[in-house]
């Protein structure tokens, strides 16, 4: 029954994207007609900025220097399922699911923030992501820079390193993570992204672990076609910070295909969660042992508020 359950999401989510690509579509053409309008406006030329650097907001775990546009929200599932070396007892991993549900909105074109839940650990999470600086076609800016501060909070039962007489208090259940999205378009097939990133946990235990996991993470898109795309990304973590025992390195590779604006995200990694804090921090499985879980990520984009300068505009989406 989960098997066939499974197949149903699959099949709805493809057949609804398929039928909403043409509005995509018109959404796009609207979006480079904007941009072309605040280029050539004015009596100085403003500078070209690169675009698409991604084709997405996030990579494959990790986020882009993608921004959502002001007035869109996302709706983004997200599934990742046990081991594939599980075989046929659990189906290759797919009777087993880690889901996350997120909201991501664009509140101007350099500012977005999100909110989701994931069943990993019974997580709440939030971020803001501000792109602080944008890379320029010929002359100027050489890359793209933006700043995430995400958060989560656990919602499940105390962690057994707390002892019995000590209370567990609503700061001991968050955990923070600060991270630099440094990317370049170095051209139409190739894009790369380097990522600095503190993890702090506001409860560990210090006898044993830190308080503050530092990792360096890289990623990119290799452009395979005018659609489909081949992406990457991993995170060292610093030898002496990790968080808990028995931890490896996240590591991720998938393939984003585009049709009429959007972008499903097919992959494999040895993360089970799907938050900052959980596949930077708490991988705990190995790819050198073969333990893969299959993911996807899906997601469906409104225009909750459109932007004036589409008003006047020969092309509709309403």
């Amino acid at each position: 029954m989960k098997r066939i359950s499974f197949y149903l999401l699959f099949i709805a989510c493809f057949l609804f994207t398929r039928a909403m690509a043409q509005v995509d579509s018109s959404e796009n053409e609207l979006e480079k007609e904007l941009l072309n309008q605040e280029q050539s406006g004015g009596k100085k030329s403003k500078p070209q900025f690169v675009m698409s650097t991604f084709k997405a907001t996030h990579i494959v775990n990790a986020q882009t220097v993608e921004n959502l546009g002001q007035g869109i929200l996302d709706f983004r599932i997200s599934h990742r399922f046990g081991q594939v070396s599980q075989g046929t007892e659990n189906f290759f991993g797919l009777d087993n699911a880690t889901t996350r549900i997120g909201l991501d909105y664009g509140i101007k074109n350099w500012l977005m923030v999100g909110l989701g839940h994931s069943t990993l650990n019974s997580e709440d999470d939030g971020f803001i992501k501000l792109r602080l600086l944008r890379q320029r076609e010929k002359h100027g800016m050489p890359f793209t820079l933006s700043y995430l501060l995400s958060t989560s909070v656990h919602t499940g039962p105390a962690p057994i390193i707390i002892p019995a007489d000590q209370s567990y208090y609503f700061s001991n259940r968050l955990y923070f993570t600060n991270q630099l999205l440094i990317a370049r378009k170095f051209n139409q097939w190739l894009s790369l992204q380097f990522m600095p990133t503190i993890v702090h946990y506001n409860l560990i235990d210090s006898s044993k672990n830190s308080n503050n996991v530092i990792a360096l993470g890289a990623g990119g898109r290799i452009k395979l076609s005018n659609r489909i795309a081949l992406t990457g990304e991993y995170f060292y973590v610093v030898p002496g910070t990790q968080s808990m025992s028995n931890t490896h390195n996240s590591l991720s590779v998938g393939i984003d295909i585009e049709t009429g604006g959007h972008v499903f995200q097919l992959h494999f990694t040895n993360s089970n969660g799907m938050t900052e804090r959980t596949f930077i921090a708490e991988t705990t499985d190995d790819w050198a042992q073969g333990q893969l879980h299959f993911g996807f990520n899906i997601s469906r984009v409104f225009t909750i508020a459109k932007p004036k300068e589409f008003k006047n505009s020969r092309n509709q989406i309403w």
